[in-house]
């Protein structure tokens, strides 16, 4: 049987989706009632950071501490990687040291050359183009405080970036509808858009994204490696902020989102994380849970 990868949330069917979604909730009851489950005993986690992140590293890390097994942290100035070893090579030693191996980079393209020559799971924790890790929590959080995701309308307002992108694919697997808002120039890639039309639809206004949504979610303006365009940014984006005022567009019940870190004042007002309709907070936690319950998948099975 060949090696499952999780480089997009194109690369599960979506019963396997709804199945780590499912598992990701029991994983969280599982924890919070003190019951030692160590399914990955003895196994071991690379992850591999040419990206720095808070959320991503401690989840992961933390999530194979709870699971019986370890994590190992490689930044660029830890292995030959950053020191121009060719990624082919480098996924060929790694993988026959570790059990999978987890990639936080920018080019997508150096994910996909890192598990065409793995022997083991490989998992996208981020590139430029897509965040499905993001998205499991995100998804998680949103079944946890309103139930199935079939049939919903929700709001993407902001950067046309890899989390728009991976909410494109996340409309099509689970079967809601994505109204995005950015500003002109910022939008996500057209042929994209073309092919998931009937699942997403870029919209002029963050109001008209927000109407009636059951959530709304957003990202910073300037990710990693735009700090150059972030004045530029800022201007552009000054009318895409989500706020208290933007989400009473919504739907009563909405939920607002954040991958978090957010910038207050830019992208979100100074208030909005705090706001009762915010789930920002589970949200996050929930990155562990959602994590666990996918690197059960790949390295056990189905449960």
């Amino acid at each position: 049987m060949s090696t499952r990868h999780f480089l997009t949330l194109l690369d599960f069917t979506p019963a396997e989706l709804q199945g780590i979604l499912d598992r990701a909730i029991e994983l969280k009851r599982i924890l919070r009632s003190g019951e030692i489950y160590e399914p990955l005993k003895n196994r071991v986690l690379g992850m591999i950071f040419e990206k720095s992140s808070t959320r991503t590293r401690v989840s992961f890390e933390a999530g194979m501490a709870q699971f019986g097994g370890s994590a190992i942290f490689l930044s660029p100035r830890d292995t030959q990687l950053g020191r121009g070893e060719p990624i082919e090579d480098s996924a060929r030693v790694i993988s026959r040291m570790v059990d999978a191996v987890m990639i936080r980079t920018f080019d997508h393209a150096t994910i996909e050359r890192f598990a065409a020559y793995s022997r083991v799971p490989v998992i996208n924790a981020l590139t430029d183009d897509h965040h499905p890790c993001q998205l499991l929590a995100d998804l998680q959080t949103f079944v946890e405080h309103r139930g199935p995701l079939a049939g919903r309308e929700f709001a993407w307002v902001g950067d046309g970036n890899n989390m728009c992108n991976s909410y494109v694919h996340a409309a099509h697997q689970f079967g809601f509808h994505l109204r995005i808002a950015c500003p002109y120039g910022f939008e996500p890639d057209p042929d994209m858009l073309e092919q998931y039309a009937h699942c997403a639809t870029l919209v002029k206004t963050a109001e008209e994204a927000a109407e009636g949504a059951h959530l709304v979610a957003t990202d910073v303006w300037t990710s990693m490696g735009q700090e150059s365009e972030q004045s530029v940014r800022k201007r552009r984006f000054s009318m895409y902020q989500v706020n208290p005022r933007l989400m009473d567009h919504a739907a009563d019940d909405a939920l607002f989102m954040h991958c978090l870190p957010a910038h207050r004042g830019e992208e979100i007002s100074e208030d909005m994380l705090d706001d009762s309709r915010s789930v920002v907070w589970d949200e996050a936690e929930n990155r562990l849970h959602a994590q666990k319950a996918l690197l059960e998948f790949l390295l056990v099975g189905a449960r």
